[in-house]
């Protein structure tokens, strides 16, 4: 039995230290930011209809997309949000559900999907349990200052772009505060690992 896990937080919440902690376990995950990346290569698909809806003006000089660009763009409109996710998110899904079927078959007790928009897109479906990493939103607005050097007011349309951590919280399985240092967040991971194993 396989159990599928949904991994998602907000912006600068620390969804990559809980990766690298996965990884460090040779737990599989599969992770929807690449695969987003991936699937907006120059030629494929989805880069064709970025190209089409938005125009030139978001590709550089080589063709690719202009990510900065764009997400300026899509952070602070979401009706082009909205355009943009309908465009890229069926392919997403495909190539997720690609990667965890052959983990599955490869035998793995446990796959962890890493899902910024996990509930923004409605895609609890694919998975048994859901965990939100958070903190609170004035630590979430220091750390993706100092992450992205990016103003008080750009962090915060980011954070705004997205579902409030709250709500978040309330509709995940598990919650897990990342106020401490990486070590504090690997020990509650531990936990939640452990726990997972006794409800299995």
């Amino acid at each position: 039995m396989t159990l599928v896990l949904g991994l998602t937080g907000g912006i600068a919440t620390g969804k990559s230290t809980a990766d690298k902690f996965f990884e460090e376990k040779n737990i599989p995950i599969v992770d929807c930011d690449e695969i987003a990346h991936n699937i907006m290569n120059v030629n494929k698909p989805a880069w064709k209809d970025i190209k089409e809806v938005f125009g030139e003006k978001y590709l550089n000089e080589d063709q690719t997309i202009n990510r900065k660009k764009l997400g300026k763009l899509v952070f602070n409109d979401p009706t082009k949000m909205k355009i943009l996710n309908e465009i890229t998110h069926p392919r997403i899904f495909q190539e997720m559900e690609s990667q965890i079927a052959q983990y599955k078959s490869e035998g793995y007790s446990l796959i962890i999907v890493d899902a910024p928009v996990l509930f923004e897109s409605h895609s609890e479906k694919y998975y048994d349990k859901t965990l939100v990493i958070s903190l609170p939103q004035d630590l979430q607005i220091k750390r993706l200052m100092a992450r992205n050097n990016l103003t008080k007011e750009e962090a915060l349309s980011r954070i705004n772009s997205q579902m409030s951590l709250k709500e978040k919280e309330a509709r995940a399985t598990y919650v897990i505060e990342n106020t401490g240092s990486v070590e504090d967040l690997y020990k509650k991971l531990n936990e939640l690992l452990t726990k997972i194993k006794y409800e299995g």
